[in-house]
């Protein structure tokens, strides 16, 4: 935990004897910064984080209150310690103070060692609170490490020489989450690719997706049919799922020889084909219910032939509900539109093009879900 004497108190009081006392009472214990009215004690805290603001709520320009008010709508200072130091000692006052998200809140005039008890108490909770999220944060990038090492590093290993072209991307919305590729070369020299989407996101969504993977690369090396596979991951899912939690999953055999996909589709959505000299066109419709919830449930199949330079575009949701500052999505629409237009590249370059276009939509929007692209591409 980090050690107190590093903390920085920001004092913020347009009147100087308040602030010298203040100054005189905590300079041997922290470090210190001074403000003198609202304005500069926001400036202060954008270029050098404090970690507890002692606040006077009278001053010229913004006041006390609404210097808190900005500094919870911030989310760099959302949880930034502030206590109030006010001569208004009316319970009102008090009441508006800790509705703007005050943490504390102490009447002047004040007992100098009361200050300095009130403010170790609030920077103990913030270094505490600060440990315990980093040692947070490190796990959850340990997780991220290890459910990428689950998924297939190199798919075009995975392909070569079979006149397939594959690239994956994955990015997901937190640090860990609940989407999901495969790319496997089964034992009569297909090659099946799969994506899929848990239900929810973080954690549990991870933890259903490991399990989901899993049982899928199990499956493939035991059955050959796509319908097959998915019905048996079901099974397996729906017989241990106390939460109720699903999963989107389309599951794509293709036969090299002939260009041949033959697809199993579990409420996921449908791949966009893109042929030369014809407009994008989604294709390979679900042919079943989400997966996870019923054991038994039923899954079609369907089949269409790719032709030398036709590639598929398989996606999860992220993608399509991508949101802009304005709340609109890059829906099937756009994503179809961005594809007509693009130039066509490589798997590769499709699916960076696709992420590209996305990132665009959204600007600096915050990503609301995992984002999975998978480009096939048959090149004889």
């Amino acid at each position: 935990m980090k050690d107190l004497s590093e903390s920085r108190v920001l004092i913020v009081d347009d009147v100087k004897a308040n602030v010298d006392v203040l100054v005189q009472a905590l300079r041997d214990d922290y470090r210190i910064s001074v403000s003198l009215n609202g304005e500069a004690a926001l400036r202060s805290v954008e270029k050098n984080p404090p970690d507890l603001v002692l606040l006077d709520i009278v001053m010229p320009g913004l006041d006390g209150y609404e210097v808190c008010r900005r500094l919870r709508a911030a989310a760099p200072t959302r949880e930034l310690p502030v206590m109030f130091l006010s001569s208004l000692d009316e319970v009102q006052n008090k009441t508006l103070g800790f509705e703007v998200g005050g943490n504390d809140y102490l009447t002047k005039p004040f007992e100098v060692l009361e200050v300095k008890a009130r403010v170790r108490s609030l920077l103990k909770a913030k270094a505490y609170s600060d440990a315990v999220k980093e040692r947070l944060a490190a796990e959850l990038r340990i997780a991220r490490e290890i459910q990428l090492g689950i998924l297939p590093s190199d798919v075009a290993a995975r392909v070569r020489d079979t006149g397939l072209e594959i690239c994956a991307i994955l990015e997901a919305a937190r640090e860990v989450g609940g989407d999901l590729y495969e790319v496997l070369r089964l034992v009569d020299g297909r090659v099946l690719v799969a994506v899929g989407d848990v239900s929810g996101k973080g954690i549990p969504a991870a933890l259903f997706m490991a399990v989901t993977t899993t049982l899928l690369r199990t499956m493939a090396q035991q059955f050959c049919a796509p319908e097959e596979i998915i019905r048996r991951v079901n099974d397996v899912l729906a017989l241990q799922n106390p939460r109720g939690m699903f999963v989107t999953l389309i599951c794509l055999v293709v036969d090299p020889a002939t260009g041949t996909v033959t697809c199993a589709n579990a409420g996921h959505p449908p791949p966009v084909l893109l042929r030369p000299g014809a407009a994008p066109t989604p294709t390979l419709a679900s042919t079943g219910t989400l997966i996870g919830i019923l054991p038994g449930a039923e899954v079609g199949c369907e089949s269409i032939v790719l032709q030398p330079g036709d590639a598929l575009v398989v996606y999860t949701d992220g993608v399509t509900e991508a949101f802009d500052a304005a709340g609109n999505t890059f829906d099937e629409d756009l994503l179809q539109a961005y594809l007509a237009q693009a130039p066509r590249g490589s798997a590769a370059e499709i699916a960076q093009g696709v992420l590209g276009a996305v990132r665009r939509h959204a600007g600096e929007h915050p990503q609301s879900d995992d984002i999975t692209i998978v480009t096939l591409c048959r090149l004889k």
